[in-house]
């Protein structure tokens, strides 16, 4: 008989579906169907993949060589070109071998937390954080531990929470700046710090750069090994095109750090996926080391939509929204809204979770609940979405609330 009736796996069975696309998919199954929803839920650029970057993909089909496996870590040539590129970008001097070219920023930070977690390691995990960082340190094997952030301290931990959250099971501190979920930027002292102590506790630091050109006004993205370079040694930095490049659906991201890292997790890769797809590898290489112009004319668009949904969400009863330095992603809290009866229903939410469906079927607006980024009663909301349709979404939602 088998020993457990279960059709699938207590480790696979715990994962939760992933909270953004999840309502992303309801958004656009109602307009499917015909419904007018507007919806701020997917961390999507709107904008199409620059040119160039097509067109060199458009070639590599042509490539007969492309038409079969390439080494499992990435082209040669690619992988020399995005450690010229995290030179050129953060000023972090790395070898070819110290990258690790991956199928999204996603596979890249399950090898980094694959590769580092033995059962019963734990993670400092800064929340808000993306969905999926808890997640894949389970299935790592890890443990989770979250540090609580608040709107008041812009949504950034402190040294002294870490020190606080420090057990002798501590492995890991998970960074990321610019944000998702909130769009908080650490400055450069805030940044060295928490390098500075990580590297004098002897614990490892995975640290999610892949909004790093996307920072407004005169916030800039940090890179740690570069800000304290004896940190280098247990250093993962996770990278990619996707958001940079509106290259979501091209799925090319990259893991770099020290090279015997780096070759476990591409001994782990070439089981899992083998090489990323030679054509999106191609097109990767032609955004890599090609001009920042275009990212250059997006990143003005996103700052006048941050600003435009700041203004707007801050005058919504009962909503603080701390204005974010980067990525594309505004985070206000709604507990003022809980508790109360809410548009001409006069129902009642008791959570964001419940905020979120009733704001759904009501105004017909679409925002991911703070629940899902361990955030109870706050929300995100991507300014990423055409200017006509953030103004209507925002019309809509005061005059729910009014």
């Amino acid at each position: 008989m088998p020993s457990s009736s279960a059709r699938v796996s207590a480790r696979i069975a715990a994962v939760s579906e992933s909270a953004t696309l999840a309502i992303d998919a309801k958004a656009k199954a109602m307009k499917a169907a015909g419904e007018d929803v507007i919806g701020y839920g997917a961390g999507e650029p709107d904008f199409p993949t620059p040119d160039h970057i097509v067109e060199a993909a458009v070639a590599a089909c042509r490539e007969p060589r492309y038409h079969h496996y390439t080494p499992a870590a990435g082209l040669p040539e690619l992988r020399e070109a995005i450690a010229a590129k995290t030179e050129r970008d953060s000023g972090y001097r790395v070898g070819a071998n110290q990258v690790l070219v991956t199928n999204g920023g996603k596979q890249a930070v399950d090898q980094a937390f694959a590769v580092l977690l033995d059962p019963g390691d734990e993670v400092l995990l800064p929340a808000p954080y993306w969905t999926t960082y808890p997640e894949v340190v389970r299935l790592a094997g890890g443990v989770p531990v979250e540090v609580a952030t608040t709107p008041e301290s812009g949504y950034k931990v402190s040294v002294s929470q870490l020190e606080t959250a420090l057990t002798d099971r501590t492995k890991v501190l998970l960074f990321v700046s610019p944000s998702n979920p909130t769009g908080a930027v650490y400055s450069e002292d805030e940044t060295r710090a928490i390098a500075t102590w990580a590297d004098e506790r002897g614990i490892w630091v995975i640290t999610d750069e892949i909004y790093e050109h996307l920072v407004y006004g005169g916030a800039r993205a940090w890179s740690m090994p570069v800000l304290v370079p004896e940190l280098a040694q247990r250093c993962l930095v996770v990278n990619g095109v996707a958001k940079t490049y509106a290259m979501t659906g091209w799925r090319v991201g990259w893991l770099i750090g020290p090279a015997d890292v780096v070759k476990a997790a591409a001994n782990l890769q070439s089981h899992a996926t083998s090489n990323v797809c030679n054509v999106a590898q191609r097109a990767a290489l032609a955004a890599v080391q090609g001009p920042l112009d275009d990212v250059a004319r997006m990143r003005e668009v996103y700052d006048r939509r941050r600003r435009a949904i700041v203004e707007a969400l801050s005058q919504l009863p009962g909503t603080v929204c701390p204005e974010p330095e980067g990525a594309f992603y505004a985070f206000p809290s709604f507990s003022g809204l809980l508790g109360r009866p809410l548009g001409a229903s006069g129902r009642v939410a008791a959570s964001t979770l419940e905020l979120a469906e009733i704001v759904l079927d009501e105004a017909k607006v679409a925002f991911v609940p703070g629940e899902a980024f361990g955030a109870p009663g706050c929300a995100r909301f991507s300014y990423a979405l055409a200017d006509q349709d953030l103004a209507e979404g925002m019309a809509r939602l005061a005059k729910f609330l009014a």
